[in-house]
């Protein structure tokens, strides 16, 4: 007999003594000898029932479990923390989404599925819920949505599950944007310095040639009629100019695809915005405006090539000088701080006219400008060098006028 069941025993025969010896004892009051012969039943029934209780009280209490789980019911509940605590913080956004149909409730599962809903993260947070409520099970979709950060994009994946008979969808969201840049940003080193090689290697010669034809045209231009003479002189000028031109435009564009790694150092963001402060401030003066620069707090730091990190902001800087162009009291501000999970986020925001909607998904693009006399390689070279420094860029929408370019790390 097991000592859970002897205890129960031992505690059923003593309540039932109790009961005999309570019964003996009324009846018998009036008896010495009854009275005294039904205290000592009494006695030996509580003794039998305060030993059933304790042992009871040992005794484990028997835990129901299906066939093939361990019977150990503190290393099966090790278990299941440990299992809640890795999809609590798994790096993925996870939801749950009924079966019902599109409009079904979305309820985020874990840290990052609650984080991208929060306020502040995720611009329209309904939409990302409708655009995770229509996708069907089995199916994965790459979906675009705004962020503090600026346009993100990530890959949703979604699967059928029955919970306790109750149909429902688990939808992963993985963000695949870093990924797809830094694909992006290869692609096009690669092509810009096939391009340029190309292009290099053809008119290398050409600009050569037309160089020593002129040279050989003044020594026989003595011999050829005067407007023969001219209409040649100017079109192998022509040629030559071009040539060089050309060569000097291709050559702008090798730096895409020449950027050297990062030597990375401790980097003091208040000591960066100084220097940056005494480059750009006096030009921006001149002009009615300001440039202005804060870090919070003072001692805010990152590891970072300080050289390429200020570079790119030279650049972003040079964009809004010519962004305020027209405007009346032009004015930059170049902010840095800490942001939801310890990252480090630094925004370039003027007061311009910003990036039309139509031309947002192309600013970064090698080749794509919208000045008459730009060359397209501003942008991309400003997200090449945050890239070598394991940061990522955005263009962010203002609430207000003007652009807003916004640097993670």
């Amino acid at each position: 007999m097991g000592s859970d069941t002897g205890a129960m025993v031992r505690i059923g025969a003593g309540a039932l003594l109790l009961a005999v010896a309570g019964f003996g004892a009324g009846a018998n009051a009036a008896s010495a000898r009854g009275l005294v012969a039904c205290l000592l039943l009494g006695a030996g029934a509580a003794a039998l029932l305060a030993r059933g209780v304790a042992g009871a009280r040992r005794a484990p209490a028997a835990l129901e479990l299906p066939v093939g789980v361990p019977h150990d019911q503190a290393a099966l509940t090790a278990r299941v923390l440990a299992l809640e605590a890795q999809l609590e913080y798994a790096p993925i956004a996870l939801f749950r989404v009924g079966a019902s149909g599109p409009g079904d409730a979305v309820e985020p599962v874990n840290a990052s599925a609650r984080r991208l809903l929060a306020p502040g993260r995720a611009s329209d947070a309904g939409q990302v819920r409708r655009v995770l409520a229509a996708l069907p099970a089995g199916q994965r979709r790459v979906v675009d949505f705004d962020t503090e950060h600026g346009s993100e994009r990530a890959l949703a994946a979604a699967g059928a599950l029955s919970v306790e008979g109750a149909p429902q969808r688990l939808v992963a969201l993985m963000p695949v944007e870093t990924e797809l840049e830094a694909e992006a940003m290869q692609a096009w080193q690669k092509l810009v310095h096939v391009l340029t090689h190309e292009i290099m290697n053809s008119l290398t010669p050409v600009a050569s040639l037309s160089h020593t034809a002129r040279e050989l045209l003044g020594g026989v231009s003595a011999a050829l009629p005067a407007d023969i003479a001219s209409d040649l002189d100017i079109a192998l000028d022509a040629i030559g100019r071009r040539a060089d031109s050309l060569a000097h435009f291709v050559g702008g564009y090798r730096v895409l695809a020449s950027v050297p790694e990062a030597r990375v150092r401790p980097v003091l963001v208040a000591d960066m915005f100084a220097r940056l402060a005494a480059l750009v401030g006096p030009a921006w003066q001149a002009r009615g405006g300001r440039a202005s620069f804060q870090a919070e707090p003072a001692t805010l730091e990152l590891m970072a090539d300080a050289g390429q990190l200020e570079q790119a902001l030279v650049n972003l800087l040079q964009n809004a000088a010519e962004a305020t162009a027209q405007a009346h009291a032009p004015a930059v501000l170049v902010a840095a701080r800490l942001t939801r999970g310890g990252r480090l986020r630094i925004e370039v925001s003027d007061n311009g006219p910003g990036v039309p909607d139509a031309h947002i998904a192309d600013i970064f693009t090698p080749f794509f400008s919208t000045k008459s006399k730009g060359g397209g390689i501003g942008l991309a070279m400003v997200r090449q060098l945050v890239h070598r420094n394991g940061g990522a860029l955005r263009y962010a929408k203002s609430i207000g006028p003007g652009a807003r370019f916004v640097i993670t790390f």
